[in-house]
C-alpha cells in the first residue's frame, strides 16, 4: 500500500514552525494554571488502562497538528491493512497478524483463525496436564529475544496468579553461567524443558538445549519425550532431538509479538488456561480500541504521536520506564525489545535513508529503587527525559502501609518532575517542567497486563507508521550473528588472518 513519509507531509513543516514558536518554551505549570480542565482533557480510560497525559509538553494545538500528520501519513489506512491481514512487513513480504492470536473464535473472517484456535486449544490442554502433574515441579524455558523476554516478563508479572508448587526458570544467554546456575537448582526427574525456537536452529537456544539434554542424560534422566517440549515449526528437527510434543506458530508472528502464541506456553502453565485466555482477552479489547476509537480518544495513537513529538521536535533521545510494582520489574527490558528492535531503523520501508530521528532509547527500573539510583539525573540532569510511571491501584498483598507509601512515591515523583523547586537556589534548585505520563491499572491481572502490552504494541506501530519505516523486520540483528559464526572457530585455532587489528588483538587476548 502507498505510504507517505512524515517529512513529506504538509503537517510536518507546520509542526516544525509551531514547535519553534510555541512548543520549545512550553511550560507545564503555566498550562495547568491557564486550563483548569487540563487533566480531564489529557487523560483517558482505555480498556483496563487509565492514562494521564496531562504532564506532557503538549497542548490542543500541537496534538491537533499531530492528528493531521497521522492522517496525512496514512496511519489509519495502514492500521486497517494490518487488521485485514495484508503483507505490511514489506521487506520480508509477510503479513503482521499477532492481533489474530488473541481474536476470539468467529470474530474474524481470516482463514488462519481456525488454525490459531486449534493450536491454542492443544497448547492449553497440554499446559493443564503439566499443571496437574505433581511430579513436574520445575519448568525451564530455553529461548532468546521474544521467546524469552515476553514469557519471562509475563510469568514474573503474574506471579500472584500462578499455581503453587512449580518454579519457572528462563535461560536465554549463550553464556554457560546462566544455564549452569539453573541446572544446579533442578533435578532431571522433576524438570520440564521448553525449547522455544521457531526454526529450531537459533544458535543460543539450540546450544543451551543441547547442553540441557546432555545434562539430563548424564544425570540419570529418562524419557526425553516426557521432559522436553518444543515451541517450533520445525517438527522434524525437534523429533530428531527426541521431542515428540511440539506446538508451532506462523511466519506472520514476529518474535517480539510472540508471547500470545505457543511461545506463551510457560505463561499458560503458570496461570492456567483460563488465565491465559484472560490475557488474550485483555489484549483483544485493546486491539478493538485501537482499531475503532476516534483519533482524539485513541490511546495507542495519542501515545505514538506523542513519541514522534518528543523524538523529532523536542529532540528527546530516551524515555525512562518506571513501574511502581515489583512484579513489573521485567517490563523495561521487554519494552526495550518491542520498541527499539521495531523502530530502531535509519531507512524507510523503501530503503531510503530517513532525515529524522526514530526510536528513542528505553530504559528503567522499578520504583522506588530507581529513585535512589538514576532519578537524580531525571530531576536535575542536563538532559530532559520523559518518564512513564506505571501504578497498580490494588496490591496483591496484605501490607496496606507499603502500598500507600509506594503510590505516594509515584505521585510525588511525577509531581516533582513537573513542579520543580526554585526557592532554594544552587544545589537544591529543581528546574521542573520535566514531562511524564502516568498509567494506572486497577489491578495487575492477566486481562490488564494483556491490554497494557497490546497498548504498547500499537503505540510502537503508530510511531513507526508516521516515520514510514518497517517496524516488523530486524535486519540489524543479523550481521553480528554472521560475524560470530566466522569468529567462533578462530577462537579455537587462533587464526586472525583478514581481521581488523582491534578484533585480531582481542581474539588473541581472549584465547
Amino acid at each position: 500500500m502507498h505510504r507517505v513519509r512524515c517529512d513529506r507531509t504538509a503537517a510536518w513543516p507546520r509542526l516544525q514552525t509551531y514547535y519553534k514558536e510555541q512548543g520549545a518554551n512550553f511550560d507545564l505549570r503555566t498550562a495547568f494554571d491557564s486550563d483548569p480542565k487540563r487533566f480531564a482533557h489529557f487523560s483517558q480510560q482505555a480498556p483496563h488502562v487509565f492514562a494521564d497525559l496531562s504532564k506532557n509538553l503538549l497542548n490542543h494545538v500541537a496534538e491537533a497538528l499531530l492528528f493531521e500528520l497521522a492522517q496525512q501519513c496514512g496511519v489509519p489506512a495502514y492500521r486497517d491493512a494490518m487488521f485485514a491481514g495484508e503483507k505490511i512487513n514489506n521487506t520480508e513480504q509477510r503479513a503482521v497478524k499477532h492481533w489474530l492470536l488473541r481474536a476470539p473464535k468467529g470474530s474474524s473472517a481470516d482463514p488462519d483463525l481456525a488454525l490459531v484456535h486449534e493450536t491454542l486449544d492443544a497448547m492449553l490442554a497440554y499446559a493443564e496436564r503439566v499443571r496437574a502433574d505433581d511430579a513436574i515441579t520445575e519448568v525451564v524455558n530455553i529461548g532468546i529475544g521474544g521467546s524469552d523476554l515476553g514469557p519471562q516478563m509475563v510469568v514474573t508479572a503474574l506471579a500472584a496468579h500462578a499455581m503453587p508448587g512449580k518454579r519457572f526458570h528462563f535461560v536465554s544467554n549463550i553464556d554457560g553461567h546462566e544455564l549452569a546456575a539453573v541446572l544446579e537448582q533442578v533435578k532431571p526427574e522433576s524438570t520440564l524443558f521448553l525449547v522455544a525456537s521457531k526454526t529450531f536452529t537459533t544458535l543460543e537456544t539450540m546450544t543451551n538445549a543441547r547442553s540441557a539434554k546432555r545434562w539430563f542424560e548424564q544425570n540419570g534422566g529418562k524419557d526425553i519425550a516426557r521432559h522436553f517440549a518444543a515451541l517450533t515449526t520445525n517438527v522434524e528437527a525437534a523429533r530428531e532431538f527426541g521431542i515428540d510434543t511440539t506446538f508451532g506458530f506462523w511466519d506472520w508472528v514476529g518474535g517480539r509479538y510472540s508471547l500470545w502464541s505457543a511461545i506463551g506456553l510457560p505463561i499458560a502453565i503458570a496461570i492456567g488456561a483460563a488465565g491465559f485466555r484472560d490475557l488474550l482477552a485483555g489484549a483483544h479489547a485493546m486491539d478493538e480500541h485501537f482499531r475503532t476509537a476516534p483519533a482524539q480518544a485513541n490511546l495507542p495513537l495519542r501515545l505514538g504521536l506523542l513519541d514522534v513529538w518528543y523524538r523529532d521536535f523536542h529532540g528527546f533521545g530516551s524515555r525512562s520506564i518506571a513501574p511502581y510494582h515489583s512484579a513489573l520489574r521485567r517490563v523495561p527490558a521487554y519494552l526495550q525489545q518491542l520498541e527499539m528492535e521495531s523502530n530502531g531503523k535509519s531507512v524507510d520501508a523503501q530503503g531510503a535513508a530517513v532525515t529524522y530521528a526514530t526510536s528513542p532509547v528505553l530504559w528503567g527500573e522499578p520504583g522506588t529503587n530507581g529513585q535512589h539510583a538514576y532519578f537524580q539525573m531525571l530531576h536535575q540532569g542536563t538532559d530532559r527525559v520523559p518518564v512513564e510511571f506505571i501504578a497498580v491501584k490494588q496490591p496483591a498483598h496484605a501490607l496496606p502501609v507499603h502500598h500507600e507509601l509506594l503510590l505516594a512515591n509515584a505521585l510525588a515523583q511525577a509531581q516533582a518532575l513537573m513542579q520543580g523547586r526554585q526557592d532554594a537556589g544552587g544545589h537544591r534548585n529543581f528546574s521542573g517542567n520535566r514531562p511524564s505520563t502516568f498509567f494506572v491499572l486497577d489491578e495487575l491481572s492477566p486481562a490488564s497486563l494483556g491490554a497494557f502490552i497490546a497498548l504498547y504494541e500499537h503505540r510502537v506501530f503508530t510511531s513507526g507508521a508516521v516515520w514510514g519505516i518497517d517496524s516488523f523486520d530486524q535486519w540489524g540483528v543479523e550481521l553480528g550473528k554472521v560475524l560470530a559464526q566466522d569468529l567462533a572457530p578462530r577462537l579455537a585455532s587462533g587464526d586472525a588472518a583478514g581481521l581488523d587489528p582491534s578484533t585480531a588483538g582481542l581474539l588473541q587476548r581472549l584465547r
